[in-house]
C-alpha cells in the first residue's frame, strides 16, 4: 500500500461532512500526471497506468477519483492480495475520517463491509468476476480498476477478459483502468489498442546493492540468519527478509531466537497468518524497537512496511505448477524474475536511503526471465473453465487475453467439471453446475456444499465446516486426518477456530441453512470430500503407506503418519514430488459402502478382458471401478473369442512394442518414418515414437489382430500393413519418394539405405561403383547427404565419408596406393571423380 498522510482539497462524504483538506496530495509522484490521468479516464474507454510502487496509484489516485465526484456509480478496484486489500481500504477510509464500509467498502473472502453509501469497493478473489456473472451490464458501476496487474493473478485475467466483452457488447460507457508497476505496456496495448497510456515515476531513495554467493546443501536458513545478524549489528533501522515460504520463515524464526538483541522484534508475514499477526508485521515498530519482518512474496508490492531500510533477498519464491496430466500441483522453489528482484530491492528505498543484500550472484539474476510466468499458464483452470461455461463462452479464443489459457489445462478442467456433475458432455453447466456457480467458491468446494445441502441441513453444516477448513488449510500440522483437524476447529482449540466457524456460518447462509447449528457429522466427511475430489479417492496398494488415486496417479504418506495403513482414503491436499508418488498432506478414511450409497454415479461395473501374463491365457472378469481403481472382481468364466484380440492388445501395450514381429521390412519402415519426422516435419508423417504407438494401438494395430488369441499368433501379424495404414496412403507415397528404401548407384546397382533415427542414413557400396560420382548422394529433397560406406572388392570397409568430393581429393590417394597392390586386377584410377564406374575387373571392362 502507498502509505502517505494524504489530505485533500474540500470535498464531502455521504454525511455531508467536509473531507480532510490540505495540499499533501501534491507530495505524491502520481500528482505530476494526475490531471492527465483523470482526463484520460474521462476520455478513453480503457486506460493503462504504469507506475512503480510508492507513486500513489493505490491511494492518492483513488482519493482523487472520489474527490472529483464525476461518477454517479461505484468504483470497483480488484486487488490481488487480501492483506493489501484490507490495508488499502482501511487507509482510504481513515483519510476520509470514516470506517471501512462507509464511502470505502471491502469485499474479501469471509468479509463484506459495504453499505448503501459505499462509492468505492476494494475486492479480491473472484469478487469482480461474480459481479460480472451476476449482472453483465454492471448496473450502478462506472469504473473497474485492476491494481498490481503485473502480478498476472488468474482472477485478474478472467475479470479483464469478461469486462472487455461487457464493454464491447453491453456497456460502451464502462471505464477500465489497468494499473501496473512493471508489466510491459506494449503487451497490454496489444489487446487494448485504443487505450490511453500514462506513465508515472515513483518515489524512491538510493538503494545500495550487494550480492553474496547462494547457500548450498540446504543451508539457506542458516546462512540467512548469519547475514541478518551481521547486517543488524552494523546498520540502523528495520529489515525485511524475503523467503520462499512459510516453512522457511518458521525455521528462521527458530534460528534467530536468542541471536538478536532484545530491541529487535521478529515478525513473520505470510498468507496463512491471522489478520492480527499480519497487521503486527506491517505496523510501525514500538518506540525504541526495530523489526525484522520475515515475508514471502506477499510483501513485494502493495504494502509499505514502516521503518524498513534494509532488505535481505534470498532470491526464491514458491510456486504451484499445475500438471494437467495428473491433476496435481507440484510446489517448486524457483528463482525470482528480474522484475521481482527489482521490486524487492525497492522496498529498502521507499522511505529513505537503504541497503539490499541479495543472497545470490549478479550473474544468476541476469539469467532469470524479465517477469514470472503468468498464473494462467501454470495453474489449475477448473475455476476458469466454470466461469467460461457460466458466461456462455464455448471457446476462450472468443475473449481477449494477454495469454490464452492452455488447451491441455482447460481440457483437464472440463473433464473434472463433468466428473463433478457440474458440466455436461457438450460443455454446458448442468443444473448442479449453475447452482454451485452462485455459491462464490471453487468448483470442488461448491460440489461439496451442494451435495451437503441435498442430504439435509445437518449434513450441510458438515459440508460448510469442511469447506471452511479446505479454503484455509492448517499449516504446520503433522496430522493429515481431516477428522482430527475438524475436531480442533469444532472445539475451538485453534487460534483461528473462530474465523473457521465464521466462514462456515457464511457458507451455511448461502445454502439457506443459517439456522442449523455448526456440528460435524463425521460419517459424512468422507463422502462429502469425495463429492468434490472424486479423482482423489485412494486405494491402498497393499504396501505400507502407498496408494493409487482414482485418476491413476500414485500417492504416498510417511509410514509413521496417521491414516498410512488405511485401505481406502479420500485425499484433499496432495503435492507432486519430483520423483515417485505424490505426497498426501490431508485426507480422511473412507468406507466403500458409504461412498457407493451417497455417490453411486462414481462407481460402475465394467467388463474386463485381458491377457494374463502369468497364466498365459485370456481372462474375463467384471470389475467394480471408481475411476481407474478396481474395488472388486467377479469372474465371467470363458471369455468371448470375438474379443480376444482386444485382450491381446492389452498385453502388447503392457509389455511393449518389442513383442511384435519386427521383421526387416517393418523395422525399416518404422525407422524411415521416424527419420522423416525429424528431417521433414512438413511431410505429414504422424508421431511414430513408442509411447504414441502404444497409446494409439487400438486405432492402428487392433484392426490387423482380428482372430488372434495368443501371443504366438502375433508372428503372423502383417506389421508393415498396419504401419502403412497408420501413415496413410498419400503420406506413404511422399515418404517413399523423399526417403527411398534403396539407392541406385552409377553402375545401375540398387543398394539398400540403412536408416536409424538420430543418425545420418548410410549406403554401403563398392568404391569402384561410385567412380564418376562428383559428390555424395542426397535424399530428403536434397536436405540429407548419405554417409557412404565404401567397400573393397572383397566387400570390406575401406572408408566412411559423407563428403565424397573431399574423399576423392584427399584420403583416396592412400586407399589407392594400398589397394593397387592388394587388388591389381581392379581399376584404381588417378581421377576417380571422372572415371567410368564399374563392378568388373579391368580385363572385362
Amino acid at each position: 500500500m502507498d502509505v502517505f498522510s494524504l489530505q485533500l482539497f474540500p470535498s464531502f462524504n455521504h454525511k455531508g461532512d467536509v473531507l480532510s483538506q490540505s495540499s499533501a496530495l501534491s507530495q505524491l509522484p502520481i500528482e505530476t500526471v494526475m490531471a492527465e490521468l483523470l482526463a484520460a479516464i474521462a476520455d478513453y474507454p480503457q486506460v493503462i497506468l504504469k507506475a512503480p510502487p510508492g507513486a500513489g496509484k493505490s491511494t492518492g489516485l483513488l482519493l482523487a477519483l472520489l474527490q472529483q465526484g464525476n461518477y454517479s456509480g461505484k468504483i470497483i478496484m480488484l486487488e490481488p492480495r487480501r492483506l493489501a486489500a484490507r490495508n488499502i481500504a482501511s487507509y482510504l477510509a481513515s483519510q476520509l475520517g470514516e470506517s471501512v464500509g462507509e464511502t470505502v467498502g471491502l469485499r474479501v473472502r469471509g468479509t463484506t463491509q459495504v453499505s448503501r453509501h459505499t462509492r468505492l469497493e476494494i475486492v479480491t478473489e473472484g469478487v469482480m468476476t461474480r459481479m460480472l456473472q451476476q449482472d453483465p451490464e454492471l448496473n450502478g458501476i462506472d469504473l473497474l480498476i485492476f491494481d498490481e496487474f503485473h502480478e498476472r493473478n488468474l482472477d485478474a485475467d478472467i475479470s479483464l477478459a469478461l469486462a472487455l466483452e461487457v464493454q464491447e457488447a453491453l456497456r460502451g460507457d464502462l471505464k477500465l483502468l489497468i494499473m501496473s508497476a512493471t508489466l510491459d505496456g506494449d503487451a497490454l496495448q496489444g489487446i487494448l489498442p485504443e487505450a490511453g497510456y500514462i506513465e508515472s515515476t515513483g518515489r524512491s531513495y538510493p538503494v545500495e546493492l550487494s550480492y553474496k554467493k547462494p547457500a548450498t546443501g540446504g543451508r539457506l536458513v542458516e546462512d540467512a540468519a548469519k547475514e541478518i545478524s551481521a547486517l543488524l549489528a552494523r546498520e540502523a533501522g528495520s529489515m525485511l527478509v524475503f523467503l520462499p515460504g512459510a516453512g522457511e520463515i518458521q525455521r528462521l524464526v527458530q534460528q534467530l531466537d536468542g541471536q538478536l538483541r532484545e530491541d529487535v522484534l521478529v515478525c513473520p508475514l505470510y498468507g496463512q497468518l491471522t489478520v492480527q499477526q499480519q497487521q503486527q508485521a506491517i505496523a510501525p515498530a514500538p518506540a525504541g524497537k526495530r523489526k525484522v519482518v520475515l515475508a514471502t512474496n506477499i510483501a513485494e508490492t502493495s504494502l509499505t512496511i514502516e521503518g524498513i531500510r534494509m532488505v535481505v533477498d534470498c532470491g526464491l519464491e514458491r510456486l504451484a505448477q499445475w500438471d494437467p496430466k495428473t491433476g496435481i500441483s507440484r510446489l517448486e522453489s524457483v528463482r525470482i524474475s528480474r522484475a521481482s528482484a527489482e521490486q524487492r530491492a525497492g522496498r529498502a528505498g521507499r522511505l529513505e536511503a537503504g541497503i539490499c543484500l541479495r543472497l545470490y550472484s549478479e550473474e544468476m539474476l541476469s539469467r532469470q526471465p524479465a517477469a514470472q510466468q503468468p498464473e494462467i499458464l501454470r495453474a489449475d483452470l477448473t475455476s476458469l473453465a466454470m466461469e467460461l461455461a457460466q458466461w456462455g463462452c464455448r471457446s476462450p479464443a472468443d475473449l481477449h487475453w494477454l495469454d490464452c489459457p492452455p488447451e491441455s489445462a482447460l481440457k483437464q478442467a472440463n473433464a473434472l467439471l463433468t466428473r463433478l456433475g457440474a458440466m455436461d458432455e457438450q460443455g454446458r453447466l448442468t443444473e448442479m453446475g449453475s447452482a454451485i456457480a452462485l455459491l462464490g467458491v471453487a468448483p470442488r468446494y461448491g460440489a461439496i456444499l451442494w451435495r451437503g445441502k441435498q442430504h439435509g441441513a445437518p449434513v450441510a453444516a458438515t459440508a460448510a465446516m469442511l469447506v471452511a477448513l479446505l479454503e484455509e488449510p492448517l499449516r504446520g500440522n503433522h496430522n493429515p486426518d481431516l477428522h482430527f483437524q475438524l475436531n480442533l476447529v469444532d472445539s475451538s482449540a485453534l487460534p483461528r477456530s473462530q474465523l473457521y466457524l465464521k466462514r462456515a456460518q457464511q457458507l451455511l447462509a448461502k445454502l439457506d441453512c443459517s439456522s442449523q447449528p455448526l456440528k460435524v457429522a463425521h460419517e459424512w466427511v468422507a463422502p462429502l470430500l469425495a463429492a468434490g475430489f472424486p479423482d482423489r479417492i485412494a486405494l491402498s496398494r497393499g504396501q505400507a503407506s502407498r496408494y493409487r488415486l482414482a485418476n491413476g496417479q500414485g500417492a504416498m504418506m510417511m509410514p509413521d503418519e496417521p491414516l498410512a495403513d488405511e485401505a481406502l482414503l479420500v485425499v484433499a491436499d496432495i503435492v507432486k514430488t519430483r520423483q515417485g508418488d505424490s505426497r498426501i498432506f490431508s485426507a480422511v478414511r473412507a468406507e466403500q459402502a458409504m461412498l457407493q450409497q451417497v455417490l453411486p454415479h462414481l462407481f460402475e461395473w465394467r467388463e474386463w478382458l485381458d491377457w494374463d501374463d502369468h497364466k498365459g491365457r485370456l481372462t474375463a472378469e467384471h470389475h467394480l471401478c471408481c475411476g481407474q481403481l478396481v474395488l472388486a472382481r467377479q469372474s465371467l468364466g470363458e471369455p468371448d473369442p470375438a474379443r480376444a484380440a482386444e485382450a491381446l492388445l492389452n498385453a502388447v501395450v503392457r509389455q511393449g512394442l518389442s513383442v511384435l514381429p519386427w521383421h526387416a521390412n517393418a523395422q525399416l519402415l518404422l525407422n524411415r518414418a521416424r527419420c522423416a519426422r525429424e528431417w521433414l516435419p512438413g511431410l505429414g508423417v504422424p508421431a511414430m515414437d513408442d509411447e504414441t504407438l502404444l497409446a494409439e494401438a487400438e486405432r492402428w494395430l487392433l484392426p490387423y489382430m482380428t482372430g488372434m488369441k495368443t501371443l504366438k499368433a502375433l508372428e503372423k501379424l502383417d506389421l508393415v500393413a498396419a504401419l502403412e495404414a497408420r501413415i496413410g496412403w498419400d503420406v506413404k507415397q511422399r515418404l517413399d519418394h523423399a526417403l527411398p528404401t534403396h539407392y541406385v548407384v552409377p553402375t545401375g546397382s540398387r543398394y539398400p539405405i540403412r536408416y536409424q533415427p538420430g543418425q545420418a542414413p548410410v549406403l554401403a557400396v563398392k568404391l569402384q561403383e561410385m567412380f564418376g560420382e562428383q559428390a555424395s548422394p542426397l535424399i530428403a529433397h536434397g536436405k540429407i547427404a548419405l554417409v557412404l560406406e565404401l567397400l573393397s572388392p572383397a566387400q570390406r570397409p575401406l572408408q566412411i565419408t559423407r563428403d565424397l568430393a573431399a574423399f576423392w581429393q584427399g584420403a583416396y590417394r592412400e586407399v589407392q596406393k594400398e589397394m593397387k597392390g592388394r587388388y591389381p586386377k581392379h581399376p584404381w584410377p588417378d581421377d576417380p571423380a571422372h572415371h567410368q564406374p564399374t563392378k568388373k575387373v579391368k580385363k572385362l571392362m
